[in-house]
């Protein structure tokens, strides 16, 4: 053993062995046993890391290769098992300090080559000595060399992450680490000024590198996923910590202040000699401005930083005494952006566009942090500090406003913040943030527009609430008129912008509006108008100017009895001098004879646009003050003329606006006609205006309304017929060329309904037309709509479509439907298009009067014509029946003879589409000659066509399966027997069923995709409603469904009779489909004959005998399906239901001959044995079945009547071997809480008939399994699904009726149950992940035993354990399905406990109340206001409101959601206020703990709303007692909080309850 012991030792320490000689050694002599050297583990450790050492330290020269083998040896050491067990045995091996210089040398190398080959093994041996504690104290001992090492990682990631190459996750893992252990050590520091030190000289550059390329990295597929979604996150968090810990620690503060506040220092010098002299804000701001990265990333990175900076130096001492400090912090981090250079006059061409995004974004965080620190105080700032912040922030305001950003959201933001600081700050320049801002901005992108109206937002509530709205609107105006740099301005006002001014024109005094309203009308009867002709800037100034004039009198409150007499007569006056000053003026302008040429200049059409709408405006106003206000006297009343008949041609404006001559109105009409544009909407809003006025007359003109209706529907049908149009945002004034189709469609479907009754039926077949090309070009777009909340044609049509208002527009239902049908028809082939005789050429006949059956009820009867007029009338509607009589012929003998259109998978898309659309009409509101022509042109594509073999197999399943959906629709109508004036309902099915049959052929290889087995359920809902309809209509029942029945028996599947009837070859898809028309037509019978009276059992008699045949055929389809299908294929999904109805119709059949007396004397032995291999079959497919619910339902459906009959049960097999099947099933990876549910009725059906048909002792062994699954070892074995299976098959034993032992042997285990229960939910609710899969069931299971535990759970500790369950489960950082789950089940455990078991419930109040407050607190919570969100709604048909709130939800689903939530609350509150007398006691204390959490929110209204009805209901509770000691003993700001819910409980809710109970018997 000597021997051994020195020869390798000397060999290793000999210069002549060689090192590949050595190394070998050196790795046997670790692993083997057989070398046994004194502390050997050491003496290897020493011997690599000297080696190394020496390397490094240039005392040996080694070839590179037996370098990175000493590497890969020490690494190979360090990781070892033999090593870890002997550091945890408790040996003692370290490493030298050296080894720890020698790898930062080696990544410092790696850093200046900027390459990072050949260091994964370095790496690899710096993260195993900092994972193990006795060798990283090479590190931790001293700091200096973690430092260093953290800093060269740090770089090393830099250059990673700048790189093209892709990021690895083994230096970011190796950081991360180093990170934990330096901010270990950091905590561990007792020195700030030496921690300060470290970080600003080593780490504070890279690391806000790091931080930086982390942040604005693109990540690729090919990164590592880890690093992207983990690692970046966790290290960004530590650079973080890292940064606070080290520059802004308490004991710094006073430096800070010292060099920041320089007047404090002198007085701090007086008191004390310093001890130091450290400036920390002069030091960070050095290495911020030294170069420490490439130029082109400096700028960002310190962007980057600041904000970061700020955040953490006030997040470390932001107090109200050190809100000074912080500003002058604040000053100086600024002073590191590039956009302090500007206000010292550096050239703005410095910055790029990116860079001032960049910069911009950073002066948002800053004075974000600023407004939300609240650390300017205007008073304070004026009255102490010289107003020495007002004069920083003014200077930004300056800078912003001279160096105008328009097309960055951040420029808005950052001026938006400003003003809610102080609007003084902006006050001095606010005509220049007008006009940059507002006015002359070139805003097109959603992500910009929204900023801009936030910050316009502001202003219009800021000088709202000031009182200086005519302040605003005076500078607005200013700029308006001002010389514009773009002729072509945006609108003044957006949508957005709109529904604000409304909401501030609503509170504002009508003085003040008024004020603006004359501003601007007298400018503009002073300088515009003179000048307006031949001038294009004037033109659009006075169209900007008409534009505000419009949005004021259609957004501000109307006049009504109310309203003072000063302002009625000062509104009148105002209307007078806008229909004298500037409307008349300009018709009269308008008037002027002009060229061709002159018609098409910009001033002219501008002009004309703001005449029309200022006429609009003024006639809208007028007429609605004139009803809504008695004492308003419209200026129009003294000169009020009649229509006359050339006014009605043109539109009749003159009726409304009299005063100027017929010629000129003519003119103007003219003019306006002549370009597609705001002017000719605005005559069109005029003309239905006018029709509004005269239809509200006793006795209206009928042809003026005809002629004004045709009049709007023309005057948009030229630029229909272009067919280029845009979305239009739904501003008037905004309406060009290609917004303008938009428009106009939206006036005409928003007024359909006034309009309709006066149009001719030429322009309804051409509105009819327009409506489904607009439709088939929406669906085409579907994927390409984008978010904004515009206008388009497609919209527009959609909310038509969607509305309830189109089934009742008959003539245009109608029409459309043609149109439709019309469509159809022109996808057919050119060869079958041409052929008249075909059905759909036939429906679409346009010499058929399709649409008598509508008008002629409207038609006025006149006496003398009434014999010869319902001549003609029977004639019309007997030649369209006559129509679809042939029609329906046609189908049947095409589909006997097998003459199908083939289509091509094109053409099957367009008829797909089609369909689609069609699935918008309210098919079942058709009248009776529309439902039957629908009926026919489904049936038609259904028998008469047929896919071409190249067609796709899932889009010709979508188009029959839509095509069935579809004909279901019409069949739930209540005009669906209206096909059997023209069909024999047998006709219909054998049509149905031949087509189907031959078109399966197709479908073989695609029988287990899903979308045959949703076919398959669309085709059975079909057939089931058929034959229901046939017999519901009891007319020819019986010949019916026995023409039906012998044409399904006469289909055999075997190959001679697929042959006699036409069928090649017989398959599968065949024979699903066989089966599925026997189990529907068994199921429909059965039904039929159990409802049947005993006078007709002869009849029944008949049909039974028909049914034998059918049963014994579906017997053999099923039995040569189950023996084609193989040993490990699945059933088909159509057998199941099949089978299913077999073995029903078998046992009602039995039970009547009385086999229950002998069971083996009725059913056949081989039927047994089927029902036996079924069984036997769905058993061993059910754990495999996953989420497949078209599987599993119906399997469930077939076990529940199988189990029904304990004697069928195969060999020994008993009900626990199904509910072990369930349990296995329910423990699969793919079921979760939505799968369970959608299939817990048939689950517990199935259950219901074990446990019933069960012996005691399997009932035992069933309750064995559940409480298996509840053990604790299946969830620390990670196993959650076996612990839901479990969870699942309790709440269901709780839904099964027990009795006797089995009712014992539950309630007895119950007690196991509820605390099994209680230890899972506190396992489960470590890991959130489990929170949907096991804590949610847990508390429906728990909420529905105490449920049915009322009486039977007598021992109160078994109901108080639920309470640790609810104080156990988490309320808060949960997704929204989650947070809703686990909020209703706390709810229903908490209801259960009070309704069921109120004893307990006194003695355990405290533990009650915890668990409710917590509910409480967690709604508070998740309702609280923040944010603000834009939102659109549809308004009637397709009209656009849109709305801003202040919102925190990302959507409405998890607004929904939290409002839900805010109702149980309300609910539990009012129950304990009815129900739980003995909980008066603590009704001071419930509403205590109310005020204190909502002391600490704003909540949004409409949970507030919930929350406070509910606290009111306790609030009754409460004596006088009860309210003086709140106000007593609630801190200061709670007890202010409760003074006005007490307030507002007095004024609102006690008086209200006294006013009912005066009224309460």
């Amino acid at each position: 053993m000597a021997a051994i012991y020195s020869g390798i030792y000397l060999k290793l320490k000999s210069a002549k062995t060689s090192w590949e000689d050595k190394l070998k050694l050196a790795h046997f002599a670790w692993i083997s046993h057989q070398c046994v050297l004194p502390n050997k583990e050491q003496v290897l450790l020493d011997w690599v890391s000297h080696a190394l050492v020496s390397y490094y330290n240039k005392k040996a020269e080694l070839e590179d290769e037996v370098v990175e083998k000493l590497w890969a040896y020490l690494d190979n050491v360090i990781h070892s098992r033999r090593l870890q067990n002997l550091l945890k045995s408790g040996k003692t091996i370290s490493l030298s300090f050296s080894v720890a210089q020698v790898i930062n040398e080696r990544l410092s190398e790696a850093c200046s080559q900027k390459t990072q080959q050949n260091i994964g093994t370095v790496l690899s041996c710096s993260s195993g000595i900092l994972s193990t504690p006795s060798l990283s104290i090479i590190y931790t001992a001293k700091c200096e060399l973690l430092v260093n090492l953290l800093s060269k990682l740090s770089k090393l990631a830099c250059q990673q992450l700048a790189s093209d190459d892709t990021v690895g996750s083994q230096v970011f893992s190796v950081l991360q680490l180093t990170f934990s252990q330096y901010l270990l050590i950091q905590r561990q520091q007792t020195n700030p000024n030496r921690v300060f030190g470290q970080v600003t000289s080593h780490l504070l550059q890279p690391c806000l590198l790091l931080r930086h390329l982390l942040t604005v990295r693109s990540w690729t597929q090919a990164d590592d996923n880890h690093v992207h979604q983990h690692l970046s996150r966790e290290i960004r968090n530590q650079v973080e910590t890292l940064l606070q810990a080290g520059l802004f620690q308490p004991e710094l503060f006073s430096s800070y202040k010292e060099e920041l506040l320089p007047e404090q220092e002198l007085q701090e010098k007086k008191k004390g000699a310093l001890k130091s002299l450290l400036l920390p804000v002069n030091t960070v701001q050095t290495k911020l401005d030294s170069g420490f990265c490439e130029p082109a990333l400096h700028g960002a990175v310190v962007a980057g930083a600041v904000s970061l900076l700020y955040k953490l130096f006030l997040d470390s001492y932001c107090k109200a005494e050190n809100h000074l400090v912080c500003f002058h912090m604040l000053s100086r981090l600024f002073g590191c952006l590039r956009l302090s250079g500007l206000q010292q006059g550096v050239r703005e061409d410095t910055l790029s566009p990116a860079d001032w995004s960049t910069e911009l974004l950073a002066l948002e965080q800053l004075l974000n942090l600023v407004l939300s620190s609240d650390i300017y105080n205007v008073a304070s700032d004026r009255i102490r500090h010289k107003e020495i912040q007002f004069g920083f922030y003014r200077k930004i305001a300056q800078m912003l406003l001279s160096h105008s950003q328009a097309s960055i959201p951040a420029w808005f933001r950052c001026l938006k913040l400003l003003m809610s600081l102080n609007h003084l700050i902006v006050e001095p320049d606010l005509d220049d943030l007008v006009a940059s801002a507002w006015i002359d901005a070139k805003v097109s992108e959603l992500r910009t527009k929204k900023p801009q109206e936030a910050l316009i937002n502001t202003m219009f509530q800021t000088y709202s609430k000031l009182r200086q709205f005519p302040r605003l609107f005076e500078e607005v105006l200013t700029v308006i008129c001002q010389p514009a740099a773009d002729e072509l301005r945006l609108p003044v006002f957006s949508a957005g912008l709109t529904a604000k001014l409304h909401e501030c024109l609503l509170e504002l005094p009508p003085n003040q509006i008024l004020d603006i309203l004359s501003l601007f009308v007298e400018k503009c009867q002073t300088l515009i108008i003179p000048a307006v002709e031949g001038s294009a800037g004037m033109a659009l100034k006075l169209l900007s100017v008409s534009s505000v004039l419009h949005a004021f009198l259609f957004n501000m409150r109307s006049l009504d009895d109310v309203t003072p007499s000063p302002v009625v007569l000062r509104t009148q006056s105002l209307l007078a001098k806008m229909q004298k000053g500037i409307i008349r003026p300009l018709m009269e302008l308008l008037q002027a004879p002009r060229r061709e040429e002159e018609k098409s200049d910009l001033w002219l059409r501008k002009a004309s646009d703001s005449a029309l709408l200022l006429v609009y405006t003024w006639v809208e106003v007028d007429t609605l003050f004139g009803v809504s206000c008695s004492k308003y006297v419209s200026p129009a009343a003294e000169i009020a003329g009649v229509v006359t008949a050339s006014a009605a041609r043109h539109g009749g404006i003159s009726a409304f606006f009299p005063g100027v001559e017929e010629q000129c109105w003519e003119r103007a009409v003219e003019l306006a006609n002549s370009f597609a544009s705001t002017s000719k909407y605005c005559l069109e809003l005029l003309t239905l205006q006018k029709m509004k006025m005269m239809s509200m007359q006793t006795k209206a003109d009928l042809q003026a309304l005809q002629h004004a209706a045709a009049f709007i529907l023309e005057s948009g049908r030229f630029s229909r017929s272009r067919g280029e149009s845009e979305p239009w945002d739904g501003d008037i004034s905004t309406i060009s060329d290609l917004t303008y189709p938009t428009a106009h469609w939206h006036l005409i479907i928003s007024n359909l309904t006034i309009m309709l009754p006066y149009i001719s039926l030429k322009d309804v077949e051409y509105l009819a037309n327009v409506l489904l090309e607009t439709l088939v070009l929406a669906k085409a777009q579907e994927a390409e709509a984008d978010l904004e909340p515009s206008i388009s044609i497609g919209k527009i049509s959609l909310g038509l479509m969607h509305s309830s208002f189109l089934p009742e527009m008959k003539v245009l239902h109608c029409a459309f439907l043609t149109s439709l049908i019309h469509q159809f028809a022109g996808v057919l082939p050119s060869g079958a298009r041409d052929s008249v005789d075909l059905p759909l050429q036939q429906l679409s006949a346009c010499n058929i009067p399709w649409h008598e059956e509508i008008l002629a009820p409207c038609r006025p009867a006149d006496p003398l014509e009434v014999p010869s007029g319902n001549k003609l009338l029977k004639d019309e509607l007997s030649l369209s029946w006559k129509t679809l009589e042939k029609v329906a012929q046609c189908i049947v003998l095409l589909a006997k003879n097998c003459c199908p259109v083939i289509l091509k998978e094109s053409q099957l898309e367009s008829c797909l589409g089609l369909l689609e659309i069609a699935s918008l009409l309210k098919l079942d509101s058709l009248l009776p000659s529309d439902s039957t022509r629908c009926f026919l042109v489904l049936l038609s594509l259904l028998a008469n066509t047929r896919a071409s073999v190249s067609c796709s197999r899932l889009i010709l399943l979508k188009f029959l399966s839509t095509c069935f959906h579809l004909l279901r629709c019409l069949q739930a109508g209540r005009n669906a027997n209206s096909i059997f004036k023209v069909f024999h309902a047998s006709d219909v099915l054998e049509a149905v069923m031949t087509s189907q049959l031959t078109a399966s052929k197709f479908f073989t290889d695609v029988l287990t995709v899903p979308v045959w087995a949703q076919y398959l359920q669309e085709f059975q809902a079909f057939l089931e409603n058929f034959l229901q309809m046939i017999i519901e209509r009891r007319q020819s029942v019986r010949l019916n469904l026995e023409k039906f029945m012998s044409f399904l028996v006469g289909c055999k599947p075997d190959v001679g009779a697929a042959k006699s009837k036409g069928w090649k070859i017989w398959n599968p898809a065949a024979e699903q489909l066989l089966l599925v028309a026997f189990t529907t037509l068994c199921h429909v019978v059965t039904l039929y004959l159990q409802q049947l009276p005993e006078k007709k059992l002869q009849s029944a008699d008949v049909l039974s005998a028909l049914l034998e045949p059918v049963v014994l055929q579906m017997v053999r389809t099923v039995e040569h399906g189950l023996q084609s299908n193989t040993q490990n294929q699945p059933l088909p999904v159509a057998f199941i239901p099949s089978v299913t109805t077999l073995l029903k119709a078998d046992l009602s059949h039995a039970v009547k001959k009385g086999w229950q007396k002998e069971p083996s004397g009725f059913l056949e032995q081989p039927r047994i044995k089927l029902y036996q291999k079924f069984y036997s079959q769905i058993l061993r497919e059910l754990p495999f079945a996953g989420d497949n619910l078209q599987f599993l339902q119906p399997a469930l459906q077939f076990l529940t009547v199988f189990c029904s009959v304990p004697e069928l049960y195969p060999g020994k097999e008993t009900a626990v071997t199904v509910v072990f099947a369930i349990k296995k099933l329910l423990t699969g990876t793919a079921i979760t809480t939505q799968v369970i549910q959608s299939m817990e009725m048939e689950l517990t059906e199935v259950l219901v008939q074990l446990l019933g048909n069960c012996s005691a002792e399997e009932f035992y062994t069933i309750m064995r399994l559940v409480l298996q699954g509840l053990e604790m070892r299946n969830v620390w074995q990670q196993k959650a699904k076996e612990v839901l299976s479990a969870v699942t098959l309790t709440k269901l034993l709780l839904s099964c009726p027990l009795s006797g032992d089995k009712e014992k042997a539950f309630w007895f285990a119950s007690p196991q149950i509820i605390t099994a229960l209680a230890m899972q939910t506190k396992e489960a609710c470590q890991d959130q992940s489990l929170i949907s899969i096991v804590v949610v069931p847990i508390l429906e299971t728990v909420a529905a035993l105490l449920r049915q535990g009322e009486g039977v759970l007598l021992n109160p500790h078994h109901v108080a354990l639920a309470f640790s369950i609810l104080l156990t489960v988490p309320l808060d950082h949960l997704k929204t399905e989650d947070y809703h789950g686990v909020f209703l089940g706390v709810h229903e455990v908490l209801f259960s406990i009070v309704q069921c078991h109120p004893k307990v419930l006194l003695k355990a109040a405290p533990s009650f109340l915890n668990s409710f407050h917590r509910l409480v607190v967690s709604v508070m919570h998740e309702g609280r206001q923040k944010g603000d969100r834009v939102y659109v709604e549809w308004q009637s048909v397709c009209s656009y409101k849109i709305t801003i709130g202040r919102d925190v939800y990302g959507n409405t689903d998890e607004f929904e959601v939290i409002l839900k939530c805010a109702h149980l609350v309300e609910r539990m509150y009012t129950h304990i206020a009815a129900e739980m007398e003995d909980f008066t006691v603590f009704s001071a204390f419930i509403v205590a703990q109310y005020v204190t959490e909502l002391q600490k929110v704003t909540l949004h209204p409409a949970v507030k709303k919930h929350l406070t009805e509910g606290i009111y209901h306790i609030l009754d509770l409460c004596i006088e007692r009860d309210i003086k000691f709140l106000n007593g003993s609630l801190p200061a700001g709670v007890r202010e909080v409760f003074k006005d819910l007490y307030n507002d409980y007095n004024h609102y809710h006690k008086a209200k309850k006294q006013g009912e109970e005066k009224y309460t018997a």
